[in-house]
């Protein structure tokens, strides 16, 4: 199952909010409901609301390869890009070679083109 990404900004964001009004959002953002109910049912208390400015500060404090490694199950937007990038780059690789396969008469036109658009298929 793939889940959105996490923003280390809107994370920081949540947590000084809930220093003014409701402490925990932040927790349910990144995926953590039990602190999040946690830290709702402690609001009486200036608990959750030192919590959540600390926390804030932490997220700042942490450059974005960290955030990621914590909270987006370690996938930056760098790493992903370059995945898709390589899984293209082999399914190219896989095109030429069957195109030569073709030109070299060692497959027909009609397997060339069904073994196409498997690979095409996999890019979508």
């Amino acid at each position: 199952m793939l889940t959105k990404r996490k923003s280390r900004s809107v994370a920081a964001i949540l947590a000084f909010s809930g220093t003014l009004t409701i402490s925990g959002l932040h927790k349910f953002y990144l995926g953590q409901p039990l602190w999040g109910v946690l830290y709702v049912l402690l609001s009486w208390t200036p608990i959750p609301k030192v919590a959540s400015a600390i926390e804030g500060v932490w997220y700042l404090a942490q450059d974005e390869e960290a955030f990621d490694r914590n909270f987006n199950l370690g996938n930056s937007p760098v790493k992903i890009s370059q995945q898709a990038s390589n899984h293209v780059g082999a399914i190219a690789d896989a095109l030429r070679e069957l195109d030569a396969l073709r030109q070299d008469g060692l497959i027909s036109e009609y397997e060339f083109e069904q073994k196409r658009r498997q690979l095409l298929d996999q890019i979508s």
